[in-house]
C-alpha cells in the first residue's frame, strides 16, 4: 500500500518566485493566455501539473489560484524559459489578472501536483475537453506526438501515431486556442451547446462517434466540468478504454495542507477514501473516481 506521507506526494520540486508578465493576450471571449519568464519552473513542469498564482502586492484575494500548464516557451538557448497558462475571466482574481500588462508582476509557486503519466503506450490518444478544460492538453499532445519533452530531467513518454481533441463549449465565442492545437498537428473536433460551431450537442457525443470505429490501441484523457467527466468515464468504462481525468476541484493552498480539494478515490480493497486533488492528483484513473 502506498504510504500517504511519502515525500513523492509533496511539493518538494516546487519553487516560489515573483515574476514579470511578458504577454497577456486574448484567445477567445473572456479567455486569455498569460506568459511569464521563470526558467527554473519552466524546466521542471510536466503536462498536467499546475501552479498557484497571486497578484503581487495585492491581498484581495489573499490566497492563490490554481492554473494548469498550457505550454512552455524556449529562450535563446532552446531550453524552456517561460510558462504559458490560459484562464477564464470569471472571478476577482482573474478580472484583475486580465488587466495586467507586460512588465507587471505576479507571484507564482510550482510546479504542483502529479501530472499525466508518461504512459501507457497507445496508437491513438483522444483528449476530451469541456469549458476551459482544454488547457492541459496542448503540452500533453506535443509530448505524445514526440515533438517536445518536459521535466527535469527530460522524461521519455510513449509516442503515439495520432492525437484527437474533442473540445466543447457553450458557444463558438468561447472556444479558445483551437489554432494552437491545429498548428501542432492535432485532429480537432468541436461541439457547441448552441450549434454555432461544430457539432450541435455534447462533446461526449464526439467521443462516442470515435469509439464506435472500434479502433485498437486507444487511450482517453479528459478535463472539464465534473458531469462531463463522469459521462466520459462511463463511456470509456463501457467500451473498455482506459481513461485519465484531470480534476478541476477548487483549491485553496495547492500543497495538500488545507484538504479543501479532496475527491473520493477507490482503493485496492474496493473501498474508497478521500485524496487531495492538489497532491495525489489532479490526474487520476477515471475508473477509481467515485463520482
Amino acid at each position: 500500500m502506498t504510504n500517504p506521507l511519502h515525500a513523492d506526494f509533496y511539493a518538494d520540486n516546487a519553487l516560489q518566485a515573483t515574476v514579470e508578465v511578458v504577454e497577456n493576450v486574448p484567445l477567445a471571449q473572456d479567455t486569455l493566455r498569460v506568459r511569464f519568464v521563470c526558467p527554473e519552473m519552466a524546466q521542471r513542469i510536466v503536462p498536467g501539473q499546475f501552479l498557484m498564482m497571486r497578484i503581487d502586492g495585492c491581498e484581495d484575494p489573499l490566497i492563490g489560484r490554481p492554473l494548469a500548464l498550457y505550454d512552455t516557451a524556449p529562450g535563446n538557448s532552446g531550453d524552456p524559459e517561460a510558462i504559458d497558462v490560459v484562464y477564464l475571466v470569471k472571478g476577482k482574481f482573474t478580472r484583475r489578472l486580465a488587466r495586467h500588462r507586460a512588465g507587471e508582476r505576479v507571484v507564482v509557486w510550482g510546479p504542483l501536483g502529479n501530472g499525466f503519466p508518461p504512459g501507457p503506450p497507445a496508437e491513438h490518444w483522444i483528449f476530451v475537453a469541456g469549458g476551459i478544460g482544454q488547457t492541459p492538453f496542448l503540452a500533453l499532445a506535443q509530448e505524445k506526438l514526440g515533438q517536445r519533452q518536459y521535466g527535469a530531467p527530460r522524461r521519455s513518454a510513449s509516442v503515439c501515431r495520432k492525437v484527437t481533441l474533442c473540445y466543447g463549449a457553450r458557444s463558438a465565442d468561447l472556444l479558445a486556442g483551437v489554432e494552437d492545437f491545429e498548428r501542432v498537428g492535432i485532429d480537432v473536433r468541436l461541439s457547441t451547446d448552441d450549434g454555432t460551431r461544430g457539432h450541435h450537442g455534447l462533446v461526449s457525443d464526439l467521443l462516442e462517434e470515435l469509439l464506435a470505429d472500434d479502433e485498437p490501441s486507444l487511450c482517453v484523457a479528459c478535463c472539464g466540468p465534473e458531469p462531463m467527466m463522469e459521462a466520459v468515464a462511463g463511456i470509456c468504462a463501457a467500451a473498455g478504454v482506459e481513461c485519465q481525468v484531470s480534476l478541476e476541484t477548487p483549491m485553496a493552498c495547492g500543497v495538500g495542507i488545507c484538504f479543501s480539494c479532496v475527491a473520493r478515490v477507490r482503493d485496492s480493497s474496493g473501498g474508497w477514501d478521500y485524496q487531495r486533488t492538489c497532491v495525489e492528483g489532479p490526474v487520476f484513473d477515471a475508473a477509481r473516481i467515485v463520482w
